[in-house]
């Protein structure tokens, strides 16, 4: 039994004939009479009554009707489930604008059918998504060192150096480095527990932290919060160059006086056999604009 022959009675029912039937097809008739004689030879019933005038379905060809019907709305469910696929993404947003964001629009030029879904988490929460199901890709931020689960394959994209983030009319800018006592002498626009910059903050800072800190989730709050002029942040290079902020003139960025270990942006997926041909293929996109990516 092929599923074209299941088609074909499906034909001649919806549209009274077999040549109006093959001509909606795209078949000779010839063929498709052939296809249903077939089809009756094997499930041992007539399925259709055939007369000099034409051929018409039998009484047990419409009773398999509503069956075949619903085989054929499976396969096409099956076929429609097969091209359209969610992707679900979890980053720690430092790489968004420069990255993932354009990422995502050239990976849908091609794939129109595939939807992503991007959720911006913490490196810890990412890396367990990974690993439950959740997620299918992920975008994390790490110093030398930091230890990433031997299930979860990575990938390099991006290498950077922490930086002050400041606005481009603040004095801060107009430093050749900016040193940690500099930082403590204004309001500092910090990242919560759960995130790199918050490890590198309280490294710097020790037991003395800046007098008044404004406490953020992630990257993109945190330039927002810098434009807003509330104070600096420390970010990724490879977060704030390439920002639509940055290009419009709003924040720039400053090296640090204190010497700061280097931070890198990985891609994570859980290890494949064989990695669906999706993800692959967002895996690649961004692997190519990384590589364009300068900071």
């Amino acid at each position: 039994m092929r599923l074209e022959q299941l088609e074909y009675l499906a034909a001649v029912t919806q549209h009274g004939s077999l040549r109006r039937a093959a001509e909606q097809l795209h078949v000779s008739q010839s063929a498709l009479s052939e296809g249903i004689s077939s089809l009756e030879r094997e499930l041992g019933v007539p399925l259709l009554e055939r007369h000099r005038a034409g051929a018409r379905v039998s009484p047990e060809g419409r009773d398999l009707l509503p069956v075949i019907t619903e085989i054929l709305a499976g396969v096409a469910q099956l076929k429609n489930a097969a091209t359209i696929r969610t992707i679900r993404v979890g980053t720690v947003n430092a790489g968004t604008s420069a990255l993932l964001v354009p990422s995502v629009r050239e990976f849908g030029r091609g794939h129109p059918h595939t939807t992503v879904d991007v959720a911006a988490l913490l490196q810890a929460e990412i890396q367990e998504g990974l690993l439950e199901g959740r997620l299918d890709v992920g975008l994390v931020n790490v110093f030398p060192d930091d230890p990433i689960p031997p299930a979860l394959e990575r990938t390099v994209l991006l290498r950077g150096t922490p930086v002050v983030c400041c606005r481009a009319d603040d004095p801060l800018a107009g430093l050749p480095s900016v040193g940690v006592e500099d930082l403590r002498a204004r309001p500092f626009v910090a990242m919560r527990p759960g995130y790199l910059m918050h490890r590198l903050a309280q490294r710097l800072f020790g037991d003395t932290p800046p007098g008044e800190t404004i406490s953020t989730d992630g990257a993109e709050m945190g330039k927002v919060l810098v434009a807003n002029g509330t104070g600096p942040t420390i970010l990724p290079d490879y977060s704030i160059h390439g920002d639509p902020l940055e290009q419009a003139g709003v924040i720039t960025a400053r090296p640090l006086t204190e010497p700061v270990p280097p931070v890198t942006m990985l891609l994570l997926r859980r290890r494949f056999d064989r990695v669906p041909p999706t993800v692959h293929d967002f895996e690649q996109t961004i692997l190519r604009l990384a590589a364009g990516t300068t900071p």
